[in-house]
């Protein structure tokens, strides 16, 4: 079984029929082999291994496009899970990648797969062969050189070419006293050793330090198309966690500007992959260059100006890199509890009191989540169990509890603390059933704003399906308690929001598009009728109306200074907190969104079932990359608009609040302040800004605090399903620290 982190939860995609060991006819060219095998070892020897695997390169690949070359990259594969995948080299039959991977094993029993496909951008990727590599015949403790040979079981007396391969399999170090605990009792029951390994596995998820990465600028790019210029992005990947930046059109000196954090997992560094493209619609994106950041070689605590010029390309680009120490993430059992103890909960909250408001903006809040249990769940295995664990998401940071096998009321008892970038995060816990053979099976999920949470109070919450619109079977008990320093939480509302690197990729959806088209219809629709009101007013209509309005007009015209835009908004945030006190409360569930929703669910469902069909829209990416593109610019317009109403509708009464201060200040600056002297400061900064800070990442106060705003969608989604009255918990209330 693989222990690394992503491979439990993350889909593999262009999978191919697993290639049996007996249908295998490996070639196995081996140097340096002298010693013992590993062959002896038992079965369910739970010892912890580490294979240390170079993928070197590839000899007289097939040829899978139409030019007589293929564009390879390597996928290594362990227990039905993808591993490792490898860079992609463009048009090339003997590759070289020269790269490296660790994987934990705990069965060398299972042997590791290595396939190779052929990349074609926007189709299904073509399979040029794969091989296995049994772990049982590898000497412990020595470097050996592996000559694999590739091949179908299709077409087994094809020549597919032939992959080399370092390979070294040593046990962990660190973890001898353990594993030699666990070989004495792996003969006990399954919940024993899982809970072990579990230990084993949480301390390999830990992040040790954070990698901040901004993207300044490119310089003398490679023309790429017919204009003399190219549309270029980048693409960053270290280790399974990847970024890509924004597009630039039409220049080969683009500018970006984009702030990104790695979590850093090894304490020798690690190798940052940039590789530079240049985006074209309706075909494959040319490549421009790449090249590597060596963390190792970079002091931490510091902040690097890198200037690196592109491998296999023209040009360079501008970095600044910054190595820090890692932030306050941990994994504990429920007898350490931080909280509990006076002294650590009097630290945490001296670190986050109103004096501490401008020391490291960055650190906004603490969060510590109890993953207690589990009750009702869904069977997921032939037998009528499941083998549960959860995974604990707040942004890019990723916690595993350890896997309950064969039981439908797991008890887990963890605790898992964070910190807090953005109070507006969202906290997203997903149960998944354990599978080796294949990828985990989803069971449910539940997300919380972190500003909904009730602190100190242990509460069980109703798993929703993957859409988060409608409930699944079973419901999770969680305590979680959330302490943060409100002005650093609105310092940073007005900042970029963090991206999320592991996002499913988009899709074209009937029932998406259908369902983005009729909520920017809505937002359309009410400005018309406001267009048709003030035409009814023109036109005298309802004659008192018309009067009024004519009056309210001269009034405001005649006395019309700008600080009443402010106040009007002002006055209309006020009037509707004072429905909601009053018990006037006019806002509602949207039915239409949560119908959509659901409807959207039973066609992925569909296309789940048929997504190893080849359909014709796979042979049409041109006309689908347009649709989707139009179906996520209906998504940010409807977004746009549901988000301003949700600021006026106390739907997050922290934003609303802010809004209200926001507001009240600008209010009286406009007030006080003539217009010119405030255009005259805006223009200064405006202009003198680049002086200033020549790094600065550009960005949009407003639009970053609209981004905080849930749309309708969001709203739906977050909002907490009530659980079957059955399932009572017993609440413990404590005080509220936040």
């Amino acid at each position: 079984m693989m222990l690394a982190q992503s491979s439990f939860y993350q889909r593999e995609v262009n999978s191919t029929e697993e290639l049996p060991a007996q249908e295998a006819n490996t070639d196995l060219q081996r140097t340096n082999l002298v010693g013992t095998s590993n062959a002896d070892f038992p079965s369910g020897d739970p010892g912890m291994y580490q294979l240390d695997v170079t993928l070197r390169r590839g000899q007289n690949l097939a040829a899978r496009d139409r030019g007589g070359t293929s564009d390879p990259y390597v996928k290594f594969k362990l227990g039905g899970k993808e591993v490792f995948r490898s860079k992609t080299i463009h048009k090339n039959l003997n590759p070289v990648w020269d790269e490296k991977t660790c994987i934990l094993i705990d069965n060398l029993r299972e042997p590791l797969y290595i396939k190779v496909f052929d990349y074609d951008f926007g189709l299904q990727d073509d399979f040029i062969g794969s091989a296995f590599l049994d772990l049982t015949s590898l000497e412990l403790n020595r470097q050996t050189d592996v000559t694999l040979s590739l091949k179908d079981p299709h077409y087994p007396d094809h020549d597919l070419g032939s992959i080399l391969l370092s390979v070294l399999l040593a046990p962990r170090e660190e973890q001898r006293e353990v594993t030699m605990l666990m070989r004495k009792s792996w003969k006990r029951s399954s919940k024993t050793q899982s809970l072990r390994l579990s230990d084993l596995h949480r301390k390999s998820q830990l992040w040790r330090g954070i990698v901040s990465v901004t993207l300044i600028e490119g310089r003398e790019l490679k023309a790429m198309d017919a204009n003399g210029r190219s549309d270029p992005y980048v693409k960053f990947r270290l280790g399974h966690q990847k970024y890509k930046s924004k597009i630039v059109p039409k220049t080969l000196n683009p500018q970006w500007r984009e702030q990104f954090d790695f979590h850093l997992y090894e304490e020798r560094g690690g190798i940052i992959d940039i590789t530079v493209w240049d985006k074209d619609a309706g075909k494959k994106d040319d490549f421009i260059g790449r090249c590597q950041v060596d963390l190792s070689t970079l002091s931490k605590e510091q902040t690097h100006k890198l200037e690196m010029p592109l491998e296999e390309g023209e040009g360079y680009l501008v970095l600044l890199v910054t190595l820090t120490a890692s932030a306050a993430v941990t994994i504990s059992d429920l007898s350490a509890n931080s909280l509990e103890d006076q002294k650590e909960r009097e630290e945490i909250l001296k670190r986050y009191s109103p004096m501490m408001m401008f020391h490291n903006m960055k650190d906004v809040g603490f969060l510590q989540v109890k993953v207690i249990r589990a009750e009702a769940l869904m069977a997921a295995d032939v037998t009528g169990k499941s083998d549960p664990f959860c995974v604990v998401e707040l942004n890019n940071d990723r916690l595993l509890t350890h896997t309950v096998y064969k039981n439908l009321n797991p008890e887990w008892n963890k605790i898992f603390t964070f910190n807090i970038k953005d109070i507006h995060s969202v906290l997203e816990v997903t149960v998944y059933d354990e599978d080796r053979d294949r990828s985990a099976d989803f069971l449910g999920k539940v997300a919380i704003p972190l500003l909904s949470i009730q602190n100190g109070e242990q509460k069980a919450y109703v798993l929703k399906n993957k859409q988060l619109t409608g409930p699944t079977k079973g419901v999770i008990y969680l305590e979680i308690d959330v302490i943060f320093n409100a002005v650093k939480a609105s310092i940073r509302t007005l900042m970029p929001k963090e991206v999320k690197y592991i996002e499913e990729e988009n899709r074209l959806s009937k029932q998406l598009l259908l369902r983005n088209f009729i909520r920017m219809k809505r937002c359309v629709i009410v400005l018309i009728n406001a267009a048709y009101y003030i035409s009814s007013c023109f036109d005298w209509d309802s004659p008192s109306r018309s009067l009024a309005a004519f009056l309210i007009f001269l009034f405001v015209v005649w006395n019309f200074e700008l600080y009443m835009i402010p106040l009007a908004l002002l006055m209309l945030l006020a009037w509707n907190y004072f429905l909601i006190i009053s018990g006037k409360d006019s806002r509602q569930h949207d039915i239409v969104v949560e119908d959509m929703l659901e409807d959207e669910e039973e066609e992925d469902d569909r296309d789940d079932k048929d997504s190893e069909k080849k359909g014709f829209m796979n042979r049409l990416y041109a006309i689908q990359e347009v649709c989707i593109s139009v179906q996520n610019i209906l998504d940010e317009v409807a977004s746009f608009g549901e988000r301003i109403k949700n600021t006026f509708n106390w739907t997050v009464p922290f934003l609303s609040w802010l809004a209200i201060v926001a507001l009240s200040v600008f209010t009286i600056i406009l007030y006080f302040i003539p217009l010119r002297y405030i255009v005259l400061v805006w223009g200064i900064n405006k202009f003198t800004k680049k002086l200033r800070s020549p790094y600065a990442i550009d960005n949009n106060e407003l639009l970053d605090f609209l981004s905080r705003v849930p749309s309708d969608v969001q709203v739906v989604q977050y909002h907490e399903l009530k659980q079957d009255p059955s399932h009572s918990p017993s609440k413990k209330k404590k005080n509220n620290p936040g």
